[in-house]
């Protein structure tokens, strides 16, 4: 099996996608080709498609309780809701993008991947969206005040938010401390591997504190 930018451990991809991992290759060709021509990826992100962007998707999959709807807001090139469709072939997945050529792009790659049984492309905006489901995920979509805007409305009554986010996240949820509290909303910064070596993907996981 040849992969596109192979990552520092060569059986990270068996690892990380025990039962696709020959989908998530197609998908990194995907984006080292189709995405970058398309800029939706930098052509210096090409070398490092695996751990940067695939694997540190696809690491959110342990904070994503089995069988549930979930929703990839803003999904540009589909991370991280692919990654995490290739991991868990239990979840419903909806990538929800508003620009046309990011829309376009991820139906080819879920059609191409063999995911259109369970992973649904929708054209729109977050704040027209209005589905609700489990998880809303993000992945350095805006900073926490403006995400929570548009993804809270999106979570259900017991769902969850979560966002991917760098190494200022706790700052963030710190100076959001006073307005989290009065919102009734619960936020912890949790650091997720895809697999042991891995680098840690930090994500911010939001939820509304029960009356």
């Amino acid at each position: 099996m040849t992969v596109p930018g192979a990552p520092s451990r060569p059986d990270a991809v068996e690892a990380v996608f025990p039962d696709s991992a020959e989908a998530a290759v197609r998908y990194v060709d995907l984006l080292a080709t189709t995405g970058v021509e398309w800029g939706l990826i930098g052509p210096r992100e090409s070398e490092r498609l695996w751990e940067r962007h695939v694997f540190n998707s696809a690491a959110v999959s342990d904070l994503v309780p089995p069988g549930v709807d979930v929703v990839d807001v803003g999904s540009g090139a589909g991370l991280p809701g692919i990654p995490l469709a290739l991991r868990r072939p239990d979840l419903r997945v909806v990538l929800l993008e508003p620009l046309l050529r990011r829309a376009t792009f991820l139906t080819q790659a879920v059609e191409t991947l063999g995911l259109a049984d369970r992973v649904e492309v929708v054209r729109g905006r977050a704040e027209d969206h209005r589905v609700t489901y489990d998880v809303v995920l993000s992945r350095a979509l805006a900073p926490l005040p403006r995400l929570l805007g548009w993804c809270l409305p999106l979570a259900g009554r017991d769902g969850s938010v979560l966002a991917l986010k760098g190494r200022s996240a706790q700052d963030e949820v710190e100076e959001q401390h006073r307005e989290l509290v009065r919102q009734r909303l619960s936020a912890e910064v949790v650091s997720v591997r895809a697999y042991p070596e891995a680098e840690d993907a930090t994500v911010v996981r939001v939820r509304r504190v029960p009356s």
